[in-house]
C-alpha cells in the first residue's frame, strides 16, 4: 500500500490461521507501557519531549476533527512545523497499531470502495517522473459490514496492481470466507479471486447515473449525478448473498469530513505522499478505536472485538508514539566528519 506504503501487505494468499489467544485491549495505558519498553528510548523524536503531552493530545484532537495544519497551530498556538512533524510521527504509529490489531478477524460480509484524492497537485499537471508520488492516490477501504470497522486500507493508484496489493493485506487480516460486495471496478474481480481463492463469494453493484452533468473522472465531480438505476451481480459464491455498498460509501463521506487534506475545493490537500499516508493511517486509528458510532453505540474497534472499551485521544497518541518507527534525522554540516582521500595501492 500505497498500496504498499500504508502496511505491510501478505502477499502468499494463504488463509490465517485462528488465532484463539487473541486479547482484547481492557486499558490502552497498559498497552502504551508494554509498548515502550520495548522500544529503545533513542528511537523517540526529539519534539516529543519538547511539547508536553497536553499540547500533543490538542493538536491531534484537532486534526482528527478536520482541521487543517495551520488552523490546529493557531488553536493550539504549537508551532506548524511541529504540529505537521508531530501528525506525521503519530500516524505512522497508527499504521503500526493498525497492524497489530486489525488480524485474526471475524465478519460475515465486507464492503469494498475506494475514494480519489490528490497529492501535490492534479493529475493533468503531473509530470512523468512525478507520477507516483503526485496526482490523482486513491483510498481503497475495506470495511465490515456489521460492525463498521475499517478492517484494511490501502493509498495507490486506481489500478489492478494497488487492488491487487489491497485485497492480499484484506485476505491476511480476515479469517474464513465473508461475503465481499464492490462496485463495477474491474479489477476487483481478478483480485478477489486471486486473494481469498475460486470459492470466494462476491457481489457486484453497479449504478447507472443520470448523463445530465456527468463527468467520468471523480475530481471533475463536485455534485453527484442522479442514479437512475441499479443492477446487482453475483460474480462468484452464494447466488443469494447480500450485495451492497451503502456502509463504505457513506465512509467516505465521515472521511472528507474527518480529514482536512480531502476537503474539495481547498488548498488543504497533502503536498507529500507520505504525509498523504499518514493522515489516513491516523483518520483509520481514531475511526476504529475513539469515535463513538451513533448506529452501534460503541467504537467499530469494540463491536468487532479488538478493544473492549473506547480509547481517549491521549491513549491513541501514547500507543502510535511508542510503536512508531524511527524517522532518520539529519547530521547539521558543522557536525559532520571530514574525510581526506589517501592515495594507495602498487606503486605509491
Amino acid at each position: 500500500m500505497v498500496a504498499a506504503a500504508a502496511a505491510p501487505i501478505n502477499r502468499t494468499g494463504d488463509e490465517p490461521e485462528a488465532n484463539d489467544h487473541l486479547v482484547n485491549i481492557s486499558l490502552a495505558g497498559l498497552i502504551c507501557q508494554s509498548l515502550a519498553k520495548a522500544i529503545p528510548s533513542n528511537r523517540r523524536m526529539s519534539f516529543v519531549n519538547v511539547l508536553p503531552r497536553e499540547k500533543q493530545i490538542e493538536v491531534i484532537a484537532a486534526l482528527c476533527e478536520g482541521v487543517g495544519i495551520r488552523t490546529a497551530a493557531r488553536l493550539t498556538g504549537v508551532n506548524r512545523g511541529t504540529v505537521g512533524s508531530l501528525a506525521y510521527r503519530v500516524g505512522m504509529g497508527c499504521m503500526e497499531l493498525h497492524d497489530r490489531l486489525m488480524v485474526g478477524i471475524r465478519t460475515e460480509r465486507l464492503e469494498l470502495d475506494e475514494a480519489w484524492s490528490f497529492v501535490g497537485k492534479k493529475q493533468k499537471n503531473v509530470k512523468k517522473h512525478e507520477i507516483a508520488v503526485k496526482g490523482d492516490q486513491y483510498i481503497f477501504i475495506g470495511m465490515a459490514g456489521t460492525q463498521k470497522a475499517i478492517i484494511s486500507w490501502g493509498v495507490g493508484k486506481r489500478n489492478t496492481e494497488s487492488t491487487m496489493d489491497f485485497l492480499h493485506d484484506l485476505r491476511s487480516r480476515v479469517i474464513g470466507q465473508p461475503e465481499i460486495s464492490t462496485d463495477g471496478f474491474h479489477p476487483y474481480r481478478l483480485a478477489i479471486r486471486d486473494a481469498f481463492g475460486d470459492s470466494a463469494s462476491h457481489g457486484v453493484i453497479v449504478k447507472t447515473y443520470s448523463v445530465t452533468h456527468l463527468v467520468k473522472e471523480a475530481q471533475g465531480r463536485y455534485s453527484p449525478a442522479a442514479v437512475v438505476a441499479v443492477s446487482r451481480d453475483v460474480v462468484s459464491g452464494d447466488p443469494e448473498q447480500y450485495v451492497s455498498t451503502s456502509y463504505v460509501e457513506r465512509q467516505n463521506l465521515s472521511l472528507r469530513m474527518g480529514s482536512r487534506r480531502f476537503t474539495r475545493l481547498t488548498n488543504g490537500f497533502s503536498k507529500k505522499l507520505d504525509n498523504h499516508v499518514a493522515a489516513v493511517a491516523l483518520y483509520v486509528a481514531h475511526y476504529n478505536l475513539c469515535r463513538v458510532h451513533e448506529a452501534l453505540r460503541t467504537t467499530p474497534a469494540k463491536a468487532i472485538g479488538v478493544a473492549d472499551r473506547a480509547w481517549s485521544i491521549g491513549q491513541l497518541v501514547d500507543a502510535a508514539l511508542a510503536v512508531a518507527p524511527a524517522v532518520p534525522t539529519e547530521t547539521p554540516p558543522d557536525r559532520r566528519r571530514k574525510f581526506t582521500v589517501i592515495q594507495g595501492g602498487k606503486g605509491h
